[in-house]
């Protein structure tokens, strides 16, 4: 499978809000190139709203999402804005890597792990 992401890159007119679109795949290797083109995005104006949209996506995998988030809380340096939003496909494309695997629970089902991050599900 060909794991390229096209990306596609909206900005206000006013500069207070930017929607980067994705495409093509995101994996664990190709989610870095989103790190400039976040860290651009958040410089743009003070309290700027930025959204990565992956619902345009065919090929996600949970670890890119994952590595994703985590960029976007660690390396975006001094963005006084509202938090960068990451909506996924609900539900995620085929080929989906599991982040973590399932624990149990104190009903004895299955649950993600206790901590985890969720990401916001694509608006409908």
């Amino acid at each position: 499978m060909d794991h390229k992401l096209s990306v596609t890159v909206q900005v206000a007119l006013d500069g207070q809000k930017v929607r980067i679109s994705a495409g093509g795949c995101l994996t664990r290797l190709s989610q870095s190139g989103l790190h400039p083109l976040i860290r651009r995005a958040c410089g743009l104006a003070p309290g700027v709203q930025v959204t990565v949209d992956l619902t345009g996506t065919r090929h996600v995998e949970a670890i890119g999402v994952e590595l994703l988030r985590w960029a976007v809380d660690h390396d975006v340096p001094d963005h006084h804005g509202p938090a960068v939003e990451i909506v996924v496909p609900e539900p995620l494309p085929d080929h989906l890597i599991p982040a973590a695997p399932p624990v149990p629970d104190a009903s004895g089902g299955t649950g993600r792990p206790p901590g985890r991050p969720r990401t916001a599900p694509a608006e409908r």
